[in-house]
């Protein structure tokens, strides 16, 4: 295979299954509720054989940067700020209250530790592009878990983020002009898609391919399935 072909290695692949025997029991008679728009999120999870519904945040995006360590915490707290959220706001409402709320925010981090979320325009999309081309920056996605207390006591909070590094080639200013024309950058944190177009500007990454897309999935995985074994989630 091509160096860049998106084929996961053997034990990574191996390491996913570690949810699928749990899959059916978790969603047989429980309510799962991804709280984002994004299809690609609600591509990966369904890929897992967990079925959803989707309701969107209306969290606003807002939170100081400054206040947080680095883009990994701040990616961190959006995340759980949106799950959290949707899951107060479904409690209030009369319907099935759902058993657990998943948000995520993905960021990107420039080498000089500027975080940069979806680009409003084309001209601070050709501006993000500029900043990460020919170098490395870091993707960090956080993840909120949000367990609803049916018996009306407080939520339950569980986050985590992971960070994968992200290398682009040198670009041309004609490359990136014509991607920006595509639109595809201004849903996309950082202001590209490594699933998409912009994949031909990357010439190595450093962790979660899935990540970059916007959901870490063998850690989300992972931390389920850790969760069920000691007893947090009982199937």
């Amino acid at each position: 295979s091509p160096p860049c072909a998106r084929q996961l290695p053997p034990h990574t692949r191996t390491r996913h299954t570690m949810i699928l025997q749990y899959a059916e029991a978790l969603c047989a008679t429980r309510r799962l509720v991804l709280a984002s728009a994004s299809p690609r999120r609600r591509e990966i999870l369904a890929n897992l054989g967990l079925k959803f519904d989707v309701v969107v945040s209306t969290f606003d995006e807002n939170l100081d940067k400054a206040q947080f360590s680095g883009g990994a915490d701040y990616a961190k707290a959006t995340a759980t700020h949106k799950a959290l959220e949707v899951a107060t706001r479904l409690e209030t409402e009369d319907r099935a209250a759902p058993f657990m709320v998943i948000g995520a925010d993905t960021v990107v981090e420039a080498p000089d530790g500027s975080i940069m979320e979806k680009p409003k325009d084309a001209a601070e999309a050709m501006k993000m592009l500029l900043s990460l081309q020919g170098i490395t920056h870091q993707v960090h996605t956080g993840v909120g878990v949000v367990f609803p207390n049916t018996s009306g006591g407080p939520l339950v909070v569980h986050s985590f983020s992971e960070t994968t590094r992200v290398t682009f080639a040198p670009l041309e200013e004609a490359e990136m002009l014509a991607y920006i024309k595509t639109g595809e950058p201004f849903d996309k944190a950082g202001g590209y898609g490594i699933q998409g177009p912009a994949g031909a500007f990357v010439s190595s990454i450093t962790g979660c391919y899935f990540n970059v897309m916007g959901f870490p999935v063998h850690r989300f995985t992972s931390k389920i399935s850790d969760m069920i074994r000691d007893g947090t989630i009982k199937l």
